[in-house]
């Protein structure tokens, strides 16, 4: 496998807060790769900053070989983005909001499969805002994948949804990966990250603590389990 996105040593600061701290990491081609952390760890900064939504103060970034910043267009032609928070139109219905995602794009692939996929068929003709808070992420996973993109960029992806919402995410992005795409994602349940990821990298207040396969990262740890290997890790180790 090859690689396509590579970040080296990105700091990200605001207010005089450094939210990001000196990070790097890879992610191969074809590969879910993981960045867990607490809330406020730095997880979703990393990534807008990644995708040039925001700006590095400092560091390098490359996805496909090329800067996000410098290269927008180019690259957000080959990736798909489910960001924590989305905003839409008022009123503005499920079936309109993907014809509007599906035209800025010359081979779109066809929303009403995706939406089939997601289990809101049903629901196409229905408000955005009138959808529940898990109807809403999997309407922004559609979207996101409207592109027919090479990479997926989720973000706290499966927040909201109850156990059975979540395991039907889970096995279209396990389809996905089978398909070739490349996922990055933001997580902090662990059994997604078990079940999804074939490496993950934790990071807490912004810096990386440990990245690898989840078995190199649990090895490395006093536990034999990634949820009590990961609370080791971020300082909160459970004692009896």
């Amino acid at each position: 496998m090859s690689k396509c996105i590579e970040v080296r040593n990105l700091t990200k600061s605001f207010k005089g807060r450094t939210v990001v701290k000196n990070l790097s990491f890879e992610v191969e081609r074809q590969e879910v790769f993981g960045l867990l952390g607490h809330n406020g760890a730095g997880k979703s900064t990393t990534i807008e900053t990644l995708l040039g939504l925001k700006k590095a103060d400092s560091g390098n970034i490359a996805i496909f070989g090329k800067e996000p910043r410098k290269h927008r267009k180019e690259i957000f032609e080959k990736i798909g983005v489910q960001l924590q928070a989305s905003n839409y139109q008022n009123n503005i219905r499920v079936d309109e909001i993907c014809q509007e995602m599906s035209v800025l794009y010359q081979d779109p692939a066809d929303y009403r499969e995706l939406l089939k996929k997601f289990k809101l068929e049903n629901l196409e003709k229905a408000p955005v805002n009138k959808l529940s808070g898990g109807e809403r992420q999997k309407l922004s996973v559609v979207l996101a994948l409207i592109p027919k993109p090479e990479i997926i960029f989720l973000d706290e992806l499966t927040t909201g949804l109850d156990t059975a919402a979540r395991r039907d995410v889970w096995k279209q992005l396990k389809q996905l990966k089978q398909e070739g795409t490349t996922i990055v994602l933001t997580t902090h349940y662990m059994e997604e990250a078990e079940s999804l990821c074939d490496r993950i990298c934790l990071i807490k207040d912004g810096a990386k603590v440990v990245e690898g396969t989840v078995e190199e990262v649990v090895s490395k740890s006093p536990y034999d389990n990634l949820e009590e290997a990961y609370l080791w890790y971020m300082g909160e180790e459970i004692t009896l």
